[in-house]
Formats: structure tokens, sequence, C-alpha cells
């Protein structure tokens, strides 16, 4: 499932990228539950019988884990559809697209519109909080700085919490990324923009 921006800005804000549950997260569920299983063998190995279920217990976190991967797991779009949909897209004009994009963010609560012009192609609007989202530069074969900067000085007139790069296609640099990090800015890119119009 193609995580929400302010979501995604969040979790990214929580949890390390290197830590054991971001990596456990984005790996088959079944590694969790291997991992739960050796931490109780080690501790019915290692420990006396009275305190093997405490040791057992050390493994819950990782159980918990193991199942929100299961569950994000088996409700994802199969590789096929991914596939087809990033196909789609990259034949779609932008009227298409912009809909596309609409409606899954919608079926997700957000009230959707379209400024007329500037940076911003869509603004999300959910719990009194604002995310704008710079998306007409979906097709291009490699995204720069530049854009991202429009997008963080429209997010700053407008006082809006997030902002959202749409980049099916192509390339991000590595100075892109590392300003769309350091401004609050979520980078969508590939599968992630796939699941996400699956949804509409």
């Amino acid at each position: 499932i193609a995580p929400t921006p302010k979501r995604e800005a969040t979790v990214k804000f929580k949890m390390s990228e290197n830590s054991l549950f971001a990596l456990l997260l984005r790996s088959p569920w079944w590694i969790s539950f291997v991992l739960v299983a050796c931490v109780a063998l080690i501790s019915k190995a290692l420990l006396p019988s009275e305190y093997f279920i405490y040791g057992a217990l050390g493994g819950f976190p990782i159980f918990v884990v193991g199942c929100i991967a299961a569950w994000r797991q088996l409700r994802a779009p199969n590789a096929v559809k991914v596939q087809t949909m990033l196909d789609q897209a990259q034949t779609m004009p932008w009227a298409k697209f912009s809909q596309a994009l609409t409606h899954a963010w919608a079926g997700q609560g957000y009230g959707v519109n379209a400024p007329s012009k500037g940076a911003v192609d869509l603004r999300l609007t959910q719990n009194g909080q604002t995310t704008l989202v710079s998306a007409k530069r979906w097709k291009a074969a490699t995204h720069g700085v530049e854009p991202l900067r429009e997008l963080q000085a429209a997010m700053a007139a407008a006082d809006a919490s997030a902002g959202v790069y749409v980049a099916a296609l192509g390339q991000v640099s590595d100075n892109a990324r590392i300003y769309a990090r350091d401004h609050g800015i979520v980078v969508l890119q590939g599968d992630a923009v796939a699941q996400l119009l699956l949804k509409g």
C-alpha cells in the first residue's frame, strides 16, 4: 500500500531506515516469524525453564512487525499489476493522470483541488492539514532540485504541512533527494506511484 504523504513523512521521522524493525518491514514477512522462532529456541536452550517465557517474550515486538509486514504485503498489488499501471502512466496525458491521482487521494479521505497556476498541481486537505503536490513532471527522465525548490516555496507561502513530488518515471538526483528530505517533501516514485493509482 502506498502510504499517505503525511504518514510516510512521520514514519521516516520516527524510525531509522537501517533499524532492525525498518529492515524487517521491507523484508518478506516470514523472516520476522523465523526470527521469533529463533528467539524462542535460544531462550529455551539458555534460560532456566522458569524464565523461558520471559526470554521468549523478547521476540514479541518482532512478531508484531511480522504481522504488519504480512498485512502490507498480502494487500499490496502484485508485480504485474504494478508494472502495467506504470506503463499506462507513461502514456497518459496530464488531464487523465491528474484525474487518476485525484481519485486515488480522494479515496483515502482527502479533499482534492487543483490550483489554476504555479508549481502546485494538486492541493490535498485532511483534518485541517494541507499537503501540496507537484506532479506535472511525472514523465521526466531526470528530476533535479529546481522543481523541488519551487514546491518548497509554495509550501512556505501556503503554510502547508507537507509536500509531495511525483516522479513516476525517470531518476531523481541525489541532491534532489537530500533537498526533499530536508524540506519535508515526500518523493513518490515508481512502484509507490503505481500502487497509489491502483487505489483510484
